[in-house]
């Protein structure tokens, strides 16, 4: 039992001496210029994630597209107009608001207004309906509730 535990202690001790991710291109300029450019870039599996925030195998591609594409030498604004005109608008993490997007910049405010209408009008709705009075059979019964004696006898 003390061999395993030893050998386990050895593996934990071993994981934890683990290095630094080594840069994927040897230019830290040309680095950094992708981690620009990908921060600007919507992962497209992972939707709430910039390229360079994602581990999407799809993501990882697209980072090494986009390094390639600049060691071709093209501009950043050269490589977000290759993406969208592949990928659309959706592929931006801030996408301009044109026509096509303007549901997208607008849609949680409409939600947010048709919300509160609804509910003012269900509230004014309440407000207008007459205040219903106990008969005289209901006022009955539910004396006689409170008082324990009838259906909903207290025990």
């Amino acid at each position: 039992m003390r061999l395993i535990t030893l050998i386990w202690l050895a593996v934990l001790v071993h994981a934890a001496w683990g290095g630094e991710a080594k840069p994927a291109a040897a230019d830290p300029a040309l680095e950094e210029r992708v981690t620009a450019v990908a921060a600007e870039l919507r992962c497209l599996v992972c939707q709430n994630q910039t390229l360079a925030d994602s581990n999407a195998p799809l993501a990882v591609d697209l980072r090494n597209q986009i390094r390639e594409k600049m060691r071709q030498g093209a501009s950043e604004r050269d490589i977000v107009d290759y993406m969208v005109a592949r990928y659309g608008d959706f592929v931006l993490y801030r996408p301009p608001f044109k026509a096509t997007t303007v549901l997208l910049w607008a849609g949680p405010i409409l939600l947010v207004i048709a919300g509160l209408a609804a509910l003012f009008f269900r509230l004014a709705r309440r407000r207008a309906e007459p205040k219903q009075a106990l008969s005289n059979e209901e006022r009955a019964r539910a004396a006689a509730l409170l008082e324990g004696n009838g259906d909903g006898e207290r025990r």
